[in-house]
Order: structure tokens, then sequence, then C-alpha cells
């Protein structure tokens, strides 16, 4: 009877896999924010409230950790880290404490991944590939567990958004400019709503939680090439942040063009505050705007820091054990 009951034990944890571990990964409670910061000598992975206060070093590892998004849920962690010496980035998995580090994909690479973003339903994830070598940058859709990707059409700094199917990045279709583009994961269609006389340059998107509009960094200038020195220096620090609705109406610029660049926007889950980096005598720091207000709080104050992601437990999808999965294996196991 004894080694029956153990045989069910053994084979619940088979049956149940990775919704069983996910169960034990805790996901934040109230709001939360990641970055990446320099403060200890290299770049970690870090989180603090959404005030700036409680900031805490995740990774505490040697590589350089950066790049981190929430899961859907926030019980998990998608990061870029260089930590198998190689001097190659990969994507690497780690639950929201920090804890159970481990790599996404098994195979050797030679081109960096990076720029990672979960689906909505946490199982796929879209990333950027870069050869290096090439200099060349190709926009790939992978699903956890498995070590194909699918190539997507060409695209950098992808968003999948929260209501499904849509991926939102940048290209450059055309010389002196960078267009924000959807792509359609099902059907590899592309759309492009924002035109260049509203915004040349469109770049590094983030959704609000619920897909109606997104943060992105916009310059309004054509960047000259860099024998015009003058024309150079006088636009290479207009890149700023914009807000916009998802059909490329209601374009709004919320930092001035004054001052270094504004750059990386993350939109809050609620949509109504955004997250943003700035040179900051000569380091870049993560700065808060609210957008009906235009109140700007300084959130970092060491170090190098970027690399923003907004998580909040109200916006969250539930963390479920699937009972339906579970349940003729415990009621077998209760009746032994």
């Amino acid at each position: 009877m004894r080694l029956k009951s153990i045989f069910y034990i053994i084979l619940l944890t088979l049956m149940c896999g990775d919704v069983c571990r996910l169960s034990a990964s805790k996901a934040p409670t109230t709001p939360k924010i990641l970055f990446t910061s320099t403060r200890d000598g290299n770049r970690e992975v870090y989180v603090m409230n959404p005030d700036g206060s409680e900031q805490v070093n995740l990774t505490q590892h040697p590589a350089d950790d950066l790049g981190a998004v929430w899961s859907p849920t926030g019980d998990r962690i998608l990061f870029v880290s260089d930590r198998q010496g190689t001097r190659v980035r990969d994507l690497y998995l780690m639950d929201a404490d920090g804890t159970n580090v481990r790599r996404v994909f098994k195979k050797k690479i030679t081109a960096w991944r990076g720029h990672a973003t979960w689906s909505p339903d946490g199982k796929q994830f879209a990333y950027t590939s870069t050869d290096r070598m090439r200099m060349k940058s190709e926009l790939y859709l992978g699903t956890f567990g498995e070590e194909d990707a699918e190539l997507l059409p060409r695209c950098v700094f992808p968003a999948w958004s929260p209501n499904g199917p849509e991926i939102a990045c940048h290209i450059s279709p055309q010389p002196q400019t960078s267009r924000l583009t959807f792509i359609n994961v099902h059907t590899r269609d592309t759309e492009r709503p924002l035109p260049t006389k509203a915004l040349r340059w469109q770049f590094e998107p983030s959704w609000s939680a619920v897909g109606d509009r997104l943060a992105i960094t916009g310059n309004r200038h054509p960047l000259p090439a860099v024998l015009d020195r003058d024309l150079h220096e006088a636009w290479k620090d207009k890149q700023t942040i914009f807000i916009v609705n998802r059909n490329g109406t209601g374009l709004q610029q919320l930092v001035e063009e004054d001052g270094p660049d504004a750059l990386t926007p993350v939109l809050s889950p609620d949509g109504s505050k955004v997250i943003y980096t700035q040179d900051i005598n000569g380091q870049f720091q993560i700065f808060k705007i609210d957008i009906n207000t235009g109140i700007r709080t300084q959130l970092t104050h060491i170090g190098r820091n970027g690399d923003g992601d907004w998580f909040d437990p109200a916006y969250a999808l539930p963390v479920s054990l699937q009972p339906e999965l579970l349940t003729i294996t415990w009621g077998q196991l209760k009746k032994e």
C-alpha cells in the first residue's frame, strides 16, 4: 500500500510538471518595477516599488544580467545574461524572487538573443536575435520547452499586446525613418498606423494593460549624416517620450525635447504613468511621469539604470493549478 502511494505521488509530479512549479513561485502582491543597474559593478536585475523605494538586487551574479520582463502572472521573470562565459547573451528564466535560474534554450548560439516579450498566456515569447558580425537583427517567435523558433517579419524591440496575437515593434522601411509596426502572429500581416509626417522616428513601444494605447520613443526631426555636424549636434538629443492610441491617433508628447535623450518608455498597467530613462550627469537614471499631471519623479540615483518593466497584480492573470488535471490522481491517492 505504501509503495502504491509513492507511485501516485511520482505520477502526480510528472503530470503536474511546470504547473506545480509555477504554483511554488509566488508573484508580487503589490506593484513592482524591474530594472537593470550597474551600481554593484556590473549589470544586475533589480526590483523596486513604483515610488522608487526598496530597490533589491535579484540576480547577484558576476555576469551581465539585464533586460528583465515580468511574466503575465508575475511569478516568473525572463531576462538576458552572458553567464555561460561565452560573451554571447542569451535568454534565462528565474522566479519572481530571483531564485531557480535556468536557460530558456539549451542549444549553443553565436548570435545574441535579447529584447524578449511574453505572450499573454505565458506559453510563448518573441525576441530579437542579433548577429553582431553581420550587424543584422531579426525577430523570432519561441515556445517555452521547445528549442526551435519561428522567424517573424523583420522588426526589432518587440512588445506583445496583452489582448492577443499582435506584436508591436519598430522597423526602418526607408532611410531616416523608423516606423511603429504591428505584426499579427497568426497571419504575419503587418500594419503601420502612425505616419512619418506625425512622427519621423517611432520606436521602443510599450503597451497599456488593456491594449488601447502605447508609449513610444520618438524624434520629430530627421537625423542628418554624421558629416553634417552642426545639424547632428542640434537634433541628436531630441529623442523623447510620446503616447499614442493603437490606431495611430491621439499622439501626445510627454517629455520636453530640451535636455538629454529620453528613452525606453514603459506604461504602467493602468495606463496613467510612464517610466523612462534619461541621462543625468553622465549616468542614465529612471524617471516616472504622470500622464495627466505631468509631474515627474526620479526613481534611481546610483549607477547606470534602465530596462524598466512594470507589474501590477491587479492586472495580472491568475496562477492556477488546473484542478481538472489533478482531481483523479488526488482522488485515487486519498482512497489508498
